[in-house]
C-alpha cells in the first residue's frame, strides 16, 4: 500500500514537472519571438514602368519643319549613344542591407529597428554608387586626356572623318544584340568614323571583348569611363545640381536615375565635343554628310505640317552651342524625377519653343521621316510577316519609304524589345542591309522565326 501511494505521489510531481516545463518553454518561445521579430520598412510603392509618353504637352503648340534638303553640309561629326538603366529597386536595396545585416555575427537588433540609420546608410552608398559613375575629381584629367588621345591619333591618318561617341550606364550584361546592330549599322553607313563608347562597365577586360569584332575589322573603337565633373565643371548650373546629387538633397523620384543622368550626359558630351548623339536602339540608315546643328520632331500638326513634339534620340550639334547650354539649365533648374520624358523628349521641346525665334540660335528641325519614320505605337508592324498580298505590298512600300527618305529609325526600345523578328518583316530586311556580322545570328537579340 506504501508502494502505491509513492508510486502516485512520484508521478504526480514528474507530471507537474513536466507541465511547469512546458509553460517555460512557453514562454520561451514567445519571448523568442517578441525579441527577433524585426520590422523592415519597406517603400509604400515600387516605382512604375516609364510610359512611352504622358498627356503632357511640352511644346504647347506646334512648330515649323524643316525639310531634310534644307540641312548645311558638316565635315566632321560626332555620334553619341546612350542606353538607359535598369536600377535597383529600392526595395532589393533595402532587402539586401538587411540581410547582410541578419548574416553578421555582431548584429545590433536597435541598429536594424532604427529607420533613420537605414536611411543614412541608404544614403551613403547611394552616394558611393553616384561618385563612381559622374567621376571624381582626380579622373577628369585622365577623361580628357583618353578622349583626346583617342581622337587625335585617329583623326591624323583621317580615319575620323565622323567622331562617334556612344554612352552606356548599365552593366555589361545588358549590352545585347540590339546595341550591338546599332554599332554595326553606324559602321556601315561610316566605316571611316571613330567610336568612343563613354561607358565605366565597358571600360573593361569584358567590355572590350564585346567590343574586339569591330577591332578585329579594323574599326576604330573604344571605351571610356564617364566623367560628369569634367564634363560640366564650367556649367555652375550643372555643377550646383550634380554637387546636391551627390549630397542627397535631389529627389530622384520614380523615373530611372539612370535614364535621367543619360539625359543629361548627353547633353554634356555634345556641348564638350560636339556632334550626333544617338540612342542605341537606333539603326542608321544613311550617312549624316548633310546635318549640322539638327534636332528631329518626333510628331507634328497634319493640318499645319509643324512639329508638335520634338524627341532627344537623335540630336546633332556643334561644339558649345547655345541651345545645348540651354537644354543643360533647363535640365538642372527644372528636373523632375517623377515625370517620364520631362528631362527628354519633353525638355528639348520645351526649350526649343521657348527660343526659335529669338536671334542667336542657328538649329534645324528635321521632320519626323528623318529619324522617327515610324511612331512607337506602330513599331511592332515592322516586326511581322507579310499576312496577304496587301500586306506585302503595304510592307515593302513602307520599307521603300524608309530607305529613300530616312537617315535614321528609331525602333522605340520599350514597346519592341520583346517583339519576335518574324520572317520576311521589314526589320529582317532592314538588318539584312545594315549588318556588318551578317552570319551572327539574331542582331536584335531575338531570332528570326
Amino acid at each position: 500500500m506504501t508502494r502505491k501511494v509513492l508510486i502516485v505521489g512520484t508521478s504526480k510531481l514528474k507530471l507537474s514537472q513536466l507541465l511547469v516545463s512546458l509553460v517555460l518553454l512557453v514562454l520561451l518561445a514567445y519571448n523568442s519571438v517578441s525579441i527577433f521579430s524585426i520590422h523592415v520598412p519597406f517603400p509604400a510603392k515600387t516605382a512604375p514602368l516609364p510610359a512611352m509618353f504622358s498627356k503632357e504637352n511640352a511644346a504647347g503648340k506646334s512648330r515649323n519643319l524643316v525639310s531634310l534638303s534644307s540641312s548645311a553640309g558638316v565635315s566632321s561629326s560626332v555620334v553619341y549613344a546612350v542606353k538607359e538603366v535598369i536600377p535597383v529597386t529600392e526595395m532589393k536595396t533595402l532587402l539586401d542591407f538587411n540581410s547582410s545585416l541578419l548574416r553578421t555575427k555582431q548584429n545590433s537588433l536597435g541598429f536594424i529597428g532604427n529607420k533613420s540609420v537605414i536611411f543614412h546608410v541608404k544614403r551613403r552608398q547611394s552616394r558611393k554608387a553616384l561618385s563612381k559613375i559622374l567621376g571624381q575629381d582626380g579622373e577628369m584629367k585622365l577623361f580628357s586626356r583618353r578622349v583626346n588621345e583617342f581622337l587625335n591619333a585617329n583623326s591624323s591618318n583621317s580615319s575620323c572623318t565622323f567622331r562617334f561617341f556612344m554612352t552606356w550606364i548599365s552593366s555589361v550584361g545588358y549590352f545585347g544584340g540590339r546595341e550591338f546592330l546599332s554599332i554595326e549599322s553606324l559602321f556601315k553607313s561610316h566605316p571611316d568614323g571613330c567610336l568612343i563608347i563613354v561607358s565605366d562597365s565597358l571600360d573593361s577586360r569584358q567590355g572590350m571583348e564585346i567590343l574586339r569584332p569591330f577591332l578585329n575589322k579594323g574599326f576604330k573603337i573604344t571605351a571610356i569611363s564617364p566623367d560628369f565633373n569634367y564634363l560640366f565643371n564650367n556649367i555652375t548650373v550643372a555643377k550646383a545640381w550634380l554637387g546636391r546629387l551627390t549630397k542627397g538633397n535631389v529627389s530622384p523620384g520614380e523615373v530611372s536615375l539612370g535614364q535621367n543622368l543619360s539625359n543629361l550626359l548627353r547633353l554634356g558630351l555634345l556641348y564638350k565635343f560636339g556632334g550626333i548623339y544617338i540612342d542605341t536602339d537606333v539603326i542608321v540608315l544613311k550617312r549624316f554628310d548633310n546635318f549640322k546643328n539638327a534636332i528631329g520632331a518626333q510628331t507634328m500638326n497634319l493640318e499645319t505640317r509643324n512639329w508638335s513634339r520634338l524627341n532627344n534620340a537623335v540630336m546633332i550639334f556643334d561644339k558649345g552651342h547655345p541651345l545645348l547650354y540651354k537644354f543643360i539649365e533647363e535640365f538642372a533648374l527644372t528636373f523632375d524625377g517623377n515625370k517620364w520624358g520631362h528631362n527628354g523628349p519633353y525638355l528639348v521641346s520645351r526649350v526649343v519653343s521657348r527660343v526659335s525665334q529669338r536671334p542667336g540660335y542657328n538649329f534645324t528641325v528635321l521632320p519626323p521621316m528623318a529619324f522617327y519614320p515610324v511612331d512607337w505605337s506602330r513599331i511592332g508592324s515592322l516586326f511581322r510577316a507579310p499576312r496577304n498580298a496587301t500586306h506585302s505590298k503595304w510592307m515593302f512600300a513602307k520599307l521603300r519609304q524608309i530607305r529613300s527618305w530616312s537617315s535614321a529609325l528609331h525602333l522605340w526600345n520599350k514597346e519592341s524589345r520583346g517583339l519576335e523578328i518574324q520572317q520576311g518583316s521589314i526589320i529582317q530586311h532592314i538588318m539584312s542591309d545594315y549588318c556588318i556580322f551578317c552570319n551572327s545570328t539574331a542582331g536584335l537579340g531575338v531570332a528570326v522565326s
